[in-house]
């Protein structure tokens, strides 16, 4: 159960996740001990990765779709999922209820590699149609604010 410093380290750690556990101790008002007690359990649990998000459009990547992908039989969903979630193009994998059974976002390098991609979902054994639409512009590209989750 994670409480209100968990999310103040987060929340830190979020805005920069190479800040120093002296920073945040000093920014948080607690013992540098507590903060890298807390950091290490959070990153053992799983609460937290440390990586570093790269701007896709800086290295390369600039043709930015969602895929609506409709699986049949529906017996299929997991199967497909975990097919799709080995492309590293991918960002975001979901199961949805509504029109589609799965909702995938995907980053390439331009419109060639996008239909490289689509071509190689569909032939994957329960794909039975994929719907793309393509973001023209990204505005935010950003997990939320911890502040909504008190």
């Amino acid at each position: 159960m994670l409480d209100d410093l968990d999310f103040q380290v987060l929340s830190c750690l979020q805005k920069d996740g190479r800040m120093s556990f002296t920073d945040i101790a000093e920014d948080l008002k607690v013992s540098v001990g507590t903060i890298r007690t807390r950091v290490n359990k959070l990153i053992e649990d799983g609460t937290v990765n440390i990586i570093g998000r790269v701007n896709p459009d800086k290295v390369g990547f600039r043709s930015y779709a969602h895929i609506a992908v409709y699986v049949r039989p529906a017996t299929l969903k997991e199967k497909v999922a975990h097919q799709i979630a080995a492309f590293k193009e991918v960002s975001f994998l979901a199961m949805t209820s509504g029109d589609y059974d799965l909702e995938v976002d995907v980053m390439c390098r331009d419109n060639e590699h996008l239909v490289e991609f689509v071509n190689e979902i569909s032939k994957i054994e329960g794909v039975n149609q994929t719907k793309t639409t393509i973001y023209f512009k990204v505005y935010k590209y950003a997990q939320p604010d911890l502040g909504l989750l008190k």
